[in-house]
């Protein structure tokens, strides 16, 4: 019989099912998270792209108006100027108020405008995003109020600027001159330390100091941001050109008092604050937004490659997992044992096949011996018959009683054989039926015993039996007293003249044992693992005087089997022993045995329950 194994002796974890959906799960996750970071990733970098493309014309327009607006202190002259950045954006740009009366429109007819304008054009309060100059103040750096230069004053500053660029040109430092929206030249490209440093030489000093209009423009607004903080209780400061105060502790204070005042002061400088909206060259409104063909591409190249990715990966796990499957494929077909190396299901089917192809092996074999046997067997009554038949033939032996009486005793012997085999036949294809009824164990035995007795008186053996107990049993009476008589048939046969065989009988409170036991020449250990197998006997020379066909002992296991039983068989050379049958008592059985009998006894069945009552045992 092959290996049994347990149900799962793998942990859980190793398990080709757990591996399997922890590595889909792992999978699909990791492609699902891929796909939408980059999706995302792509998309915003295309909506950016985009939206930059469809803003760019407006971040013009806002830009050029705040300039305008910076510059001028109404919107009287915006006309022009909305004019043509129409024409640059291919837009129409329509100006309002804030109550939406137009100030300016780059088309001819009247348009209803949107619901929401575009931006709103003030240069006191500028969107950082499209306008990053103005800083956190919110103010266009473009909007210079009072602190504009009258031309008598740029002139002198940018001749001072330009001869300081060129003194620090000689020492090594060139720059540039360049002009801030108030009019004051800077110089630009220069590294500050090392202008610091020549600043007395190079007219650095008298470059930064005020002009009177910038010095008024300062003192007033020194005014507005003092009179600010003393209003919060902050300490007095002073600004600079540059609209820094030093050795202020606190600037919060400051920098909020800064951008009112200054607010305060450019306000009549600067246009009042306005709408902007623009619209399709006709005066439709624009395009909703959508993505270009070149991103759309981008953006399914992005989730193809995750999918292809996902694929690969798959692939290669459903390679690796399925490897010890093709190696298993791969030992079936070439008809060898799978190499088990992992302790999953494909491991656990890896050893069941090996165990199954070993079983194979050993059954083939066992098929090529019984083959074998059955012809030794056969062979040997036949060739003593042939033997004779040809000898009488030739005139050699007469044809009288003598002859015919040991041609019939071969024949019989033949007809022994067949029959065994046949009964092992039945077992073997599931066919060998039993028709169990209520009796006696002990009964059985003593009908056994004095059907064999004058076998064993001519052997020169005792035969007796022993019953204590109770031993009712529900059994095939036919199959059972075949079973007894085996045993008790190959026990006279091995125990020599002046033994003694015994058919024991006892019981407890699950089962009926039977048990027969010799003090004959006895079984060597070495032996007992193969006494019940088919053709097998202890002498290896097969001689017919020591041994019957080796068929017996099989067909006991079978029948005891069949009975739901067990049969053992205790030996020592020289010594004797002991085969026990176990049977369950009825009460242990319930329906079982009764339920082999669903089908009407055939011929097979019969023939065997004949040849039983006749009282026929064989080894």
């Amino acid at each position: 019989m092959g290996r049994s194994f347990p149900r799962r002796h793998f942990p859980r974890r190793r398990s080709l099912v757990v591996r399997l959906t922890a590595v889909s799960l792992l999978i699909a996750l990791a492609s699902i998270t891929a796909t939408a970071w980059l999706a995302v990733q792509t998309t915003t970098r295309a909506i950016q792209q985009e939206q930059g493309q469809a803003l760019s014309g407006d971040a013009t327009i806002y830009t050029e108006l705040l300039g305008f607006a910076a510059a001028n202190h109404t919107w009287d002259q915006v006309g022009p100027r909305l004019r043509a950045l129409s024409e640059q954006t291919g837009r129409r740009v329509v100006l309002t108020t804030l109550d939406r009366r137009v100030l300016g429109d780059s088309g001819g007819a009247p348009v209803t405008l949107p619901v929401k304008a575009t931006a709103s054009v003030d240069p006191l309060h500028v969107d950082p995003v499209l306008l990053p100059e103005a800083g956190t103040s919110g103010i266009d750096p473009r909007a210079a109020g009072p602190f504009k230069l009258p031309p008598p004053e740029r002139e002198n500053l940018t001749a001072l600027a330009r001869k300081a660029a060129a003194c620090l040109a000689s020492l090594g430092l060139p720059g540039q001159v360049r002009d801030s929206p108030s009019g004051r030249p800077l110089l630009t490209g220069i590294d500050p330390l090392s202008a610091r440093y020549y600043a007395g030489k190079c007219l650095l000093f008298e470059l930064a100091e005020a002009t009177p209009t910038e010095q008024a423009a300062l003192t007033s607004l020194n005014e507005a941001v003092n009179r600010c903080l003393q209003s919060q209780g902050g300490e007095e400061v002073k600004l600079g050109l540059d609209l820094e105060a030093l050795g202020v502790s606190d600037q919060r204070p400051l920098l909020g008092c800064l951008d009112a005042a200054r607010r305060e002061q450019l306000a009549p400088y600067v246009a009042p604050p306005a709408l902007l909206f623009t619209l399709g060259p006709g005066g439709s409104p624009l395009p909703t937004f959508t993505l270009s063909r070149e991103n759309l591409t981008r953006i399914l190249a992005v989730t193809g490659g995750v999918l292809v990715l996902a694929v690969a990966l798959t692939a290669l796990v459903a390679r690796r997992l399925s490897r010890p499957l093709r190696a298993l494929t791969e030992a079936a077909q070439q008809d060898r044992p799978a190499p088990v190396k992992s302790r999953d299901e494909v491991g656990y089917l890896a050893a069941a096949f090996n165990d199954l192809t070993a079983r194979r092996e050993r059954i083939e074999e066992q098929r090529k011996a019984m083959v074998s046997d059955i012809a030794h067997e056969l062979r040997n009554p036949l060739n003593v018959i042939r033997g004779r038949l040809e000898a009488a033939e030739d005139g050699h032996l007469p044809f009288d009683r003598a002859l015919s009486a040991s041609l019939l005793e071969e024949t019989v012997l033949l007809q022994h054989i067949v029959d065994d085999l046949q009964d092992l036949a039945a077992a073997d294809a599931g066919q060998l039926r039993l028709h169990p009824e209520r009796l006696d164990a002990a009964e059985l035995a003593g009908h056994v015993a004095a059907a064999l007795a004058d076998r064993a008186a001519a052997a020169g053996v005792t035969l007796a039996v022993d019953a204590t107990g109770d031993g009712a049993l529900e059994a095939d009476p036919v199959r059972l007293r075949q079973v007894v008589g085996n045993l008790v048939t190959n026990a006279i046969r091995h125990t020599p003249a002046g033994g003694r065989t015994t058919i024991r009988v006892s019981s407890t409170v699950d089962e009926v044992t039977l048990a027969v036991a010799d003090t004959g020449t006895g079984i060597a250990a070495e032996d007992l693992p193969h006494v019940f197998d088919r053709f097998w006997r202890a002498e290896k020379s097969r001689s017919r005087q020591t041994g019957g066909s080796g068929l017996g002992l099989a067909i006991v296991r079978h029948l005891v089997q069949a009975h739901g039983g067990t049969v053992t068989v205790e030996s020592e050379v020289d010594a004797g022993s002991t085969f026990t049958v176990r049977l369950p008592k009825p009460d242990r059985r319930g329906e079982d045995t009764a339920a082999q009998d669903v089908q009407p006894p055939g011929p097979v069945a019969e023939e065997g329950d004949a040849r039983a009552q006749r009282g026929i045992t064989r080894d």
